[in-house]
């Protein structure tokens, strides 16, 4: 599929399952802490109502599907319990470190993640000195992904036009949201809770590009290098 042919002013990358591959590390811990207090949930519906969300979304929707309300002090466990285990596992997604130094174009950070979450996973990554002053988190916005808030906000930051953007996105929230911000938008599927598995894009989506290998963003938008 070809890319949109409007110039790019600036890249948005989307943090968890993009440029960190966190998201299977994130389902185990939630899952698992979830059980802990009888909300059992199942990876299908990690993916549906968490990936790409922030936690007030997730927290919301167990409620609405559970009629439980999660602890006070659930939030602040679960990223305790998260970053001990980013300590230990984070990486980047495969080969990105390889092609970074290659773009030329501005870019930015847009994320669901809190800004403690992010900024750990980025230091602990070694990507922190590539992105620093350059992240916009949801705890800035009053609407998360899949709402175009977030990406507005990025490109506002950084002095371009929504339609000059190009969003890297895994997470249909978050395609649907730079979608709203009348960004380009592209699917990448390289991170481990993508690989070898079907996630077809919702319908109404199938027109957005998809990569599963980052040398592939060159050729489908080669004025980026």
């Amino acid at each position: 599929m070809k890319s949109n042919d409007t110039s790019i002013e600036l890249i948005i990358f989307d943090c968890d399952g993009v440029l960190v591959d966190s998201e299977v590390l994130c389902k185990r811990v939630l899952i698992s802490m979830l059980a802990n207090i009888s909300v059992n949930v199942s990876d299908n519906y990690f993916d549906t109502y968490f990936l790409g969300q922030s936690y007030e979304s997730a927290q919301k929707q167990i409620l609405a599907d559970f009629k439980v309300s999660l602890p006070d002090t659930f939030r602040d466990d679960y990223l305790e319990e998260l970053l001990k285990v980013f300590n230990h596992e984070l990486t980047t997604t495969p080969q990105l470190e390889s092609i970074l130094p290659r773009i030329k174009t501005k870019n930015c950070i847009a994320t669901s993640s809190s800004p403690d979450r992010v900024k750990f996973a980025l230091n602990t990554t070694g990507l922190l000195p590539f992105f620093e002053g350059r992240v916009t988190t949801s705890s800035e916005v009053k609407n998360g992904k899949p709402a175009p808030d977030i990406f507005l906000l990025a490109a506002h930051k950084m002095g371009v036009k929504p339609e000059h953007c190009l969003v890297i996105e895994d997470s249909e929230a978050g395609i649907r949201g730079a979608l709203a911000a009348n960004m380009q938008v592209v699917k990448y599927t390289g991170a481990s809770h993508l690989v070898d598995k079907m996630q077809p894009i919702n319908d109404s989506l199938d027109h957005v590009p998809t990569f599963s290998h980052w040398e592939k963003l060159f050729s489908l938008y080669p004025q980026i290098a």
